[in-house]
């Protein structure tokens, strides 16, 4: 079964700023798109929403048959309509994958999963960044070149409020010193999450090969089985019986029912 992802980007800096659409004419999602199109060929699908489509492009319908969520904000997110972002993280916590790209570090999304506020360390600056590999044996970093060179960027630096990842996989520095963990991922219930920094609006990042092959690596890593898609639950079993759990709505309720 093809891997079908779903890009969702913001949309609003190619609509309102004429610097960011000479950069990305169609947007910065079609420019990932077409990135991963490149880089996983026949092996995967892939589909685009935005902030400003019905329900933001992310209907229960949509979420059910996506495998991995590639998600990219910055001006507008506190637009994005908190029963969206309900559904989303019902997704992830039940096995649907999550890329969430530079500035979503600051999306409700991202936040909500994290439990932090996320915040860092910023200069828009034209820095160079350069993205060193630390775990050169993780999928996500299969034929990457360490570093990745980027010549023109926005910065992140540290600190970074978030929990300490899972796994460290991208180290970024910057012209004026700062060091940034720009690539990290994340589990949570059964989902797996990817956060990678590279990539400002007014910077031409997602036309940089490198960084659109990371972000292919990651989608193909964090992908989940759509058959298998479940929220953990609470079961009750009997002693001895390992397979069959029973339905648990809390103390209270059990009480009144024994009663």
């Amino acid at each position: 079964m093809k891997t079908h992802v779903t890009v969702w980007g913001e949309n609003r800096h190619e609509q309102l700023e004429p610097r960011v659409a000479e950069i990305y004419p169609d947007g910065m999602h079609n420019a990932i798109r077409r990135g991963i199109e490149g880089w996983l060929g026949d092996s995967a699908t892939v589909a685009t929403a935005t902030l400003d489509d019905p329900e933001h492009g992310l209907t229960e319908e949509v979420l059910a048959n996506t495998d991995v969520l590639i998600w990219w904000g910055h001006a507008a997110h506190a637009e994005v309509a908190d029963e969206v972002v309900e559904r989303v993280h019902r997704h992830v916590l039940s096995g649907m994958g999550l890329v969430v790209l530079h500035s979503g570090h600051w999306s409700k999304i991202f936040t909500k999963l994290m439990g932090t506020t996320c915040t860092l360390r910023w200069r828009s600056d034209n820095d160079r960044e350069l993205v060193w590999t630390v775990n050169p044996t993780h999928p996500i970093a299969r034929g990457i070149p360490h570093p990745i060179e980027i010549p023109a960027q926005e910065m992140y630096g540290e600190q970074f409020d978030i929990p300490t990842p899972d796994e460290l996989i991208f180290i970024s520095s910057f012209s004026g010193g700062e060091v940034f963990r720009s690539g990290c991922t994340f589990r949570r219930g059964n989902g797996k999450i990817f956060y990678f920094s590279p990539g400002d609006q007014d910077y031409p990042v997602y036309h940089h090969p490198d960084v659109l092959h990371v972000i292919a690596n990651g989608a193909e890593w964090a992908a989940g089985d759509r058959s298998r898609r479940e929220l953990p639950i609470l079961l009750r079993y009997e002693t001895g019986d390992f397979f069959n759990g029973h339905g648990y709505r809390g103390a209270l309720h059990n009480k009144e029912n024994a009663e």
